[in-house]
């Protein structure tokens, strides 16, 4: 396999494992929201998708989870839905792509070289799929967000939700599982890329071969 395409590989599998990571990171935060109001400047509230919190300005939070599923607002049931998907999908690429990696010894029996490409494509596009589905409810609590913020029917005075870290992690989680998967997808391009010469190289050896056999025969 072409170094240039292993590269790809690692760094891919390294992009994903990380953007993984930060999209779990996002769906167990609860900074999504935050909220602080000037009539009482020394707390803060914070809105995740299982539980909010109070952040006090000397150093005390208390959070409390939601009481009952049901009770939720149906954005927060979207997020959590499509979080939750988003992992889900996340983490069925990453097992799929690992057997696909040129450095795991696995799958190289009875044309075991495509299969390990098929995995590796599979595994990309399962990572493309789960940056999506990051993005979409974190891109969609922050369009909320800025509606409200900038909502001329409600007073000067009443206290507005901003963004919170989440959404900015969730942002950076799902564009670099979109990066990753194409990486992997690129490596496996850039494999077969270099095998079809390879094959071409291999014929026209093997061709120059048996011609000169047959001529050392007639000799």
């Amino acid at each position: 396999m072409d170094t240039c395409a292993c590269a790809l590989e690692l760094l891919g599998m390294l992009v994903y494992i990380g953007a993984w990571l930060c999209a779990l990171a996002t769906t167990l935060l609860p900074q999504w929201l935050t909220m602080s109001t000037a009539l009482l400047p020394v707390e803060s509230y914070e809105l995740g998708l299982w539980e909010t919190c109070v952040v006090q300005d000397v150093g005390g939070m208390e959070c409390r989870a939601y009481d009952s599923l049901l009770g939720l607002s149906s954005d927060l049931k979207l997020a959590r839905f499509l979080m939750c998907a988003s992992l889900a999908v996340g983490m069925l690429g990453m097992l799929v792509a690992i057997p696909g990696l040129y450095l795991v010894n696995s799958c190289r029996e009875h044309g075991g070289h495509r299969t390990k490409k098929t995995l590796t494509v599979i595994g990309g596009v399962l990572g493309m799929v789960s940056g999506v589905l990051c993005l979409i409810p974190v891109s969609y609590m922050a369009h909320l967000a800025v509606i409200h913020f900038f909502d001329d029917t409600v007073p000067d005075v009443v206290p507005r939700w901003e963004f919170g870290d989440a959404l900015f992690c969730g942002w950076a989680g799902g564009f670099l599982l979109i990066v990753a998967g194409l990486l992997l997808v690129t490596s496996c391009v850039c494999s077969q890329e270099e095998d079809e010469p390879r094959r071409q190289r291999r014929h026209q050896l093997m061709g120059a071969d048996f011609s000169s056999r047959k001529r050392s025969e007639y000799v």
